[in-house]
């Protein structure tokens, strides 16, 4: 039986466009990220994007709308990274979820930067706002055991207690020049910059 190799491609075919368009996607996700990390929502070009993906930046427009649509879609890929990789927190070792808080920030410095630049120019991600919203009820329904089980204080509400913990896992990137300014260096440093935040949370919550 002779087998044609035209029909075995046609048969083919339909799953090579999605496996194109997907890896399109990844590839611009990637460099809108470093574009928006590096200059903001207002400096960022869609050509520069375009070119670094190796892609048409007329597909820009067709997978994300427009260029608020790119920094939505990627600010969005890092916020559902960060929560896969640090959750759920363990009403047990509630400390824990500190440090793998910092781990995440420390390998994506341009998550912190996308926040910033978010905030300071006044950009939501309303799509997101279902998933931040079920995943702030989760964490502080884990701090709430955790203060049920007496595993930490009830000084503080579990609010309360997430908005410390993260403030101090996160903001030492803001606070910490080093951390922008010089990043092999704070490599060198990162296990006593965890050990001094785990330690932190830790005294302030038991």
């Amino acid at each position: 039986m002779v087998c044609n190799s035209s029909l075995v491609s046609t048969a083919q075919s339909p799953d090579k466009p999605r496996r194109n368009s997907a890896a399109t996607k990844r590839r611009l996700l990637a460099a809108a990220t470093a574009e928006f990390a590096a200059r903001g929502i207002a400096g960022a070009r869609v050509d520069r994007i375009a070119a670094a993906a190796k892609a048409n930046k007329r597909q820009i427009y067709d997978y994300f709308g427009d260029k608020d649509g790119l920094f939505d879609a990627a600010l969005e890929a890092h916020t559902g990274g960060i929560h896969e990789a640090t959750l759920p927190i363990d009403p047990d070792d509630v400390v824990a979820y500190a440090g793998r808080l910092f781990d995440y920030i420390f390998e994506h410095p341009e998550l912190s930067r996308l926040v910033q630049w978010a905030r300071l120019e006044g950009r939501v991600t309303p799509a997101s706002y279902d998933k931040r919203i079920g995943s702030f009820r989760r964490r502080t329904a884990a701090i709430e055991e955790a203060q049920q089980r007496g595993r930490i204080n009830s000084r503080l509400t579990p609010e309360q207690v997430l908005t410390l913990i993260e403030s101090i896992s996160v903001g030492w990137t803001i606070a910490t020049t080093e951390f922008l300014a010089d990043a092999d260096r704070e490599s060198r440093n990162r296990q006593a910059q965890r050990t001094l935040i785990i330690d932190s949370v830790r005294r302030l919550l038991t």
